[in-house]
């Protein structure tokens, strides 16, 4: 499994960024099996949730974002999005996709400082910088 995160960038405050990972999958189970999602983390600050998508197009977002930020994928570009709108100063940090086979639905799955653990399978950074 391979990710690979772009479109990070510079953006004033109430902007729009658009993220873009390119996954290749080559195993057993097909990339419309695997659950996706992108991470942040900030100077000084944990690793934290931002958007999660289930094969079945369930969503999972942090609460920080919600109404904001839409996750979605293409599967024949092989490509997950992140579509960050009306940004804002504390949105700023390296942001980073993530893969894995799809067990547990997103409804069942715990505190957002627990979403990590469901992903093995993780991207380089990409970064985003929001100024005021």
């Amino acid at each position: 499994v391979s990710l690979v995160a772009s479109g990070g960038g510079s953006a004033d405050t109430g902007g729009s960024l658009r993220l873009s990972c390119r996954f290749s999958i080559n195993t057993h189970t097909p990339a419309s099996d695997y659950c996706m999602g992108w991470f942040r983390k900030a100077p000084g600050k944990d690793r934290e949730g931002v958007a999660m998508l289930d094969p079945d197009g369930t969503t999972l977002y942090a609460d920080s974002v919600k109404g904001r930020f839409t996750i979605s994928r293409d599967n024949a570009k092989s490509t997950l999005y992140l579509q960050m709108n009306s940004l804002k100063p504390e949105d700023t940090a390296d942001y980073y996709c993530a893969a894995d086979i799809s067990t547990d639905p997103l409804a069942t799955w715990g505190p957002r400082d627990t979403w990590w653990a469901h992903f093995g399978h993780w991207g380089q950074g990409t970064e985003v910088t929001v100024s005021s």
